[in-house]
């Protein structure tokens, strides 16, 4: 038995994925299948991503991706969060709060930098809650500023 994430997608698949492989390592597309009428648009496709499956169907119809599934990348460090921000957010992705952005096919990720899930579990809790409100007021997530925060906290 095998368990892949599927994401419905309602327009550009081909571009999405083109997006998607170039960013991530390990990441290759395994199938495009194109159906009916609609030879040039791209309805479904298998494809590994950080070494992690996806299925994808891509047909306009009710169905769209909304916040209720997402992705989330882990990053060692600001170069990484800020690359795969920049790179999932171009043309015409949005910001929105603590991490979380939309890429243009409507995707929602969560790129957070590890050092804030150190900070967060800070055995100092007012450490911990300063990185935590200092994440709660960023959108893309800053290393520097949360270790501020935090840093802060502990001298007061």
């Amino acid at each position: 038995m095998t368990i892949i994430t599927c994401l419905w997608f309602q327009k550009d698949l081909k571009d999405a994925l083109d997006r998607y492989t170039s960013l991530f390592p390990d990441s290759e597309v395994h199938s495009l299948q194109r159906m009916g009428e609609m030879a040039d648009e791209v309805w479904l496709a298998d494809w590994r991503m950080n070494g992690t499956e996806f299925r994808a169907i891509c047909q306009r119809s009710e169905f769209s991706l909304n916040e209720s599934a997402s992705l989330s990348v882990t990053c060692a460090d600001q170069a990484e969060v800020d690359r795969y921000w920049d790179g999932l957010i171009a043309g015409g992705g949005a910001e929105s709060m603590c991490g979380w952005l939309k890429d243009p096919w409507g995707l929602s990720w969560q790129i957070v930098p590890q050092r804030l899930t150190e900070l967060m579990g800070d055995p100092d809790p007012r450490r911990a809650q300063a990185a935590t409100q200092a994440m709660l007021q960023q959108r893309r997530i800053v290393i520097a500023e949360l270790e501020a925060a935090a840093d802060a906290a502990a001298t007061s």
